[in-house]
């Protein structure tokens, strides 16, 4: 999920801009030749929202979680081709069946105060995240720890009572820095608005719903990044964000189908940007607040899962610019059931099973009725995102063909998330996931989750999907893995908590001068440090 703070401010007080004299154009293109790798430059982003948290256990937003990433360090990491390798850790034996890990920690690594990172900040995550009083949604995984413990500075070792497949892969969460946090009430601690971490990047600067500032770590154990510094621009438009893209006000921006497909095909960009396009690793949806008595009745939620378009969501919205989604996962990845029951476009099974349930137009106005109730519910979504709202205007009209009236509110991000999806205050909410690239979405799904902050905020309850859960996660045979996963896929096909509607295409853009990017499955940020603008094409410097 991405937070949206309002405003918006140009900042170059804090960047000297440097003169581009260098006129070798390749082939006529506006493009310059590569000198090659070299330091500097800063790169300017934009996010339709802020951050809210940048102590990664305490935010479950996109923006937060993007810019902890550049700050702190897992001990493990994907590598580009998603396979799971050494970050702060060097390397690890897994022993016992799997039940035993020990990881072996880079030594010489520092936190950006200058401290010495120890196994004992490993110990201190681990702690402060099943530490009840910790309002997290990450517990989870590390609950399913019987020991852990510091063997010597640079040896931390995890004890498991039975197999947990996602075991590993979840010491990828960000490394706490305990001389920091310890002893302290962490949700008041300034690092939730100053982070230290060990991480590429060092924390500059962050003026709320504008910008956030980040330098390089010249000392970064992987090496010193290319890039001097980066800054997010917070622009809650999308539509003033792509200006601001046209006059090089930013550097890099998630495009919009539209702006992909037409707003971009010009020499303009053609010669001064890179566009790049691949099937994103999220899905967005239609979710039902089951709390509401208008969507306890699993009839209703697959008649409006039948009154939806989904081909025309697609067509009409991304462009053709992504896939139907089915259910929590990517298509044509190892967990995906390609069998799971689908809804069609069908308003004449809508309606069926609208009537089975016991809604009826008694007085002829076209709003269906219950108990002397219409049909009448709010859809909520955050500010900023407007494929998310022509979604919405799309779905509101096709409901009204099966006599449900669905209203529209967007909210700027911080009073969609604060005063109405945490506290519960919605009818139905159309939102994104990002999908991990292990199964597990325990947190999601599993009953257990639907607590203040957690991530079931809808109140979904299936006892055969809790057990599915835990059983996908108990054990390290892939079939088996792959069993349940299918298998709590048809049951959400089934009972229809979400509407799952798409997974959109990642359009992201990117200034000509900036180089290395490379194209990977996992995407085009697994490489961001070695990223690099040539000496001649270098446009700012970063003040200290």
């Amino acid at each position: 999920m991405k937070r949206s703070l309002s405003t918006m401010m140009l900042f170059f007080f804090v960047l000297l801009l440097l003169s581009c004299s260098r006129s070798d154009d390749r082939s006529g293109t506006g493009r310059k030749a590569d000198t090659g790798p070299a330091y500097g430059d800063i790169l300017v982003e934009g996010s339709i929202g802020d951050a809210s948290n940048l102590i990664p256990i305490l935010s479950s937003d996109g923006t937060s979680h993007e810019i902890a990433g550049m700050i702190y360090n897992g001990l493990v990491k994907y590598d580009k081709d998603m396979n799971t390798v050494g970050d702060l850790a060097e390397s690890w034996e897994v022993t016992d069946n799997g039940l035993v890990i020990t990881f072996h920690l880079r030594k010489g690594v520092r936190w950006h105060d200058g401290h010495p990172f120890t196994a004992e900040d490993c110990l201190y995550t681990y702690r402060v995240t099943i530490d009840p009083k910790t309002p997290t949604a990450y517990a989870g995984d590390f609950l399913k720890v019987r020991k852990a413990e510091v063997l010597d500075p640079h040896t931390f070792r995890v004890t498991y009572d039975k197999p947990f497949a996602p075991a590993l892969m979840s010491w990828g969460s960000a490394i706490l820095p305990k001389h920091l946090l310890e002893g302290r009430d962490i949700v008041t601690s300034p690092l939730t608005r100053r982070p230290v971490g060990t991480g590429p990047y060092k924390f500059k600067e962050w003026v709320a719903g504008q910008k956030i500032v980040l330098v390089s770590n010249r000392d970064y154990f992987e090496g010193r990044p290319y890039i001097d510094g980066y800054i997010m621009r917070i622009i809650p438009d999308m539509a003033t964000m792509f200006l601001e893209l046209r006059t090089k006000g930013i550097d890099r921006m998630g495009l919009t189908p539209l702006q992909y497909t037409r707003q971009t095909d010009s020499n303009l960009f053609r010669n001064h940007f890179n566009k790049y396009r691949y099937l994103s690793f999220s899905y967005t949806y239609l979710g039902y607040n089951l709390k509401n008595p208008k969507f306890a009745d699993k009839r209703v939620r697959q008649a409006i899962a039948y009154a939806i378009n989904k081909e025309e969501i697609i067509r009409g919205v991304l462009l053709g610019l992504g896939r139907e989604a089915a259910g929590p996962y990517k298509p044509g990845t190892w967990p995906y059931n390609p069998k799971v029951r689908k809804y069609s476009h069908d308003p004449a099974k809508a309606r069926s099973l609208l009537a089975e349930a016991g809604w009826r137009d008694g007085d002829g106005d076209g709003i269906l009725e219950k108990g002397g109730e219409p049909f009448v519910f709010e859809i909520i979504t955050n500010q900023g995102n407007e494929v998310r709202a022509k979604t919405a205007e799309i779905i509101q009209r096709r409901l009204a063909e099966v006599g449900i009236r669905a209203k529209i509110r967007v909210l700027e991000w911080a009073a969609f998330v604060n005063d109405f999806i945490s506290k519960r205050k919605f009818d139905a909410t159309i939102l994104g996931w990002t999908i991990p690239l292990d199964p597990d979405s325990y947190d999601v799904w599993h009953s257990s989750k639907t607590g203040p902050d957690e991530l079931n905020f809808i109140s979904f309850s299936n006892r055969e999907v809790d057990d599915l859960l835990e059983k996908g996660r108990s054990t390290f045979d892939l079939a088996q893995r792959k069993q349940a996963y299918f298998r709590i896929q048809e049951i959400l096909a089934e009972e229809q908590p979400y509407t799952f509607l798409y997974v959109p295409d990642a359009l992201p853009i990117i200034h000509a001068r900036i180089r290395g990017v490379e194209p990977a499955p996992l995407g085009i940020g697994h490489n961001f440090i070695r990223w690099y603008v040539p000496r001649g094409e270098q446009r700012y410097v970063m003040t200290k």
